[in-house]
């Protein structure tokens, strides 16, 4: 048997800060209710997975090494489960560095579990993590025990939000855009700002990963008219992937948003972005 193949990532995050980009609030409220009416229709759409599979791109068994900060992980990633992408990575690098101490957290779509152990080391009380399927959590547990996360940790088979727990601390995602897999390929960040309410506790925190070329202005208006205080807490330009090239409805896709990506000597980048996103205490 051939040996697995290592990745080996480290990568430093960037603080900066973002004005507020809304200049127009009744504006956007109504915005919001036809926005809400839309997704609402879209919800039934994009359950309907598009024609075709994802590529077979960062699928295979392999073992992944990452650096954050001063934690060395070594983490076992199983056939058909996502490799972190620098989305996973620039994420596991921001909550490194912040202090989870006490607190009850959700991560939708745990995969490797490689985030779970970071929150895990960082003081989290207690985890609930989901994935869409059992034998992908079995993988994430021993990733867990492997590093001695002891705090009590709840498996979940679920679909994205679809989880009937709450009064989260903290909800951290990864949600998927490029490979989303669905018409609207605003799907799953949409639907998990819309809906974080409802897991979180008042005052609880949403962190999660996103690109430029998703909108982050459009995202930050959705945040900020769901009541959310808004903080990016990192930054890093990234160069485009492979399979970004197969798709050309996406390329064209991404240069109608404005902002969206820069080029540099002949290289395309997109700049991921960490947000922090807190609810109103009552």
């Amino acid at each position: 048997m051939c040996a697995l193949p290592t990745l080996k990532i480290i990568i430093l995050s960037v603080d900066v800060t973002f004005e507020n980009c809304v200049d127009d609030q009744d504006h956007w409220e109504e915005q919001f209710s036809l926005h809400v009416l839309r997704l609402n229709r879209l919800n039934e759409e994009s359950s309907t997975m598009l024609k075709g599979d994802i590529p077979n791109k960062n699928l295979d068994e392999s073992t992944l090494e990452c650096t954050f900060g001063d934690l060395h992980l070594q983490l076992d990633v199983p056939a058909g489960v996502w490799n972190p992408t620098p989305n996973g990575i620039l994420l596991g690098e921001t909550i490194e560095q912040l202090d989870f101490s006490g607190e009850r957290i959700l991560e939708l779509g745990t995969g490797c579990g490689v985030h779970a152990v970071v929150l895990g080391l960082r003081g989290a009380s207690e985890l609930v993590l989901t994935e869409v399927d059992d034998s992908i959590l079995g993988h994430a547990q021993r990733n867990l025990d492997k590093y001695g996360i002891t705090c009590p940790v709840k498996f979940v088979v679920a679909d994205w939000i679809q989880i009937n727990e709450g009064q989260f601390d903290t909800l951290v995602a990864n949600p998927p855009f490029a490979l989303s897999n669905k018409a609207y390929r605003r799907y799953f960040i949409d639907t998990l700002i819309l809906e974080a309410h409802k897991l979180l506790k008042p005052g609880g925190r949403l962190i999660f990963i996103h690109s430029t070329m998703a909108d982050v202005p459009r995202t930050i208006s959705l945040l900020e008219q769901c009541d959310m205080n808004v903080r990016i807490l990192a930054d890093k330009d990234f160069p485009f992937r492979d399979y970004y090239f197969e798709d050309e409805a996406y390329l064209k896709e991404m240069a109608a948003v404005p902002g969206s990506y820069s080029v540099r000597d002949g290289v395309r980048y997109e700049r991921l972005v960490a947000f922090e996103c807190r609810l109103p205490k009552p």
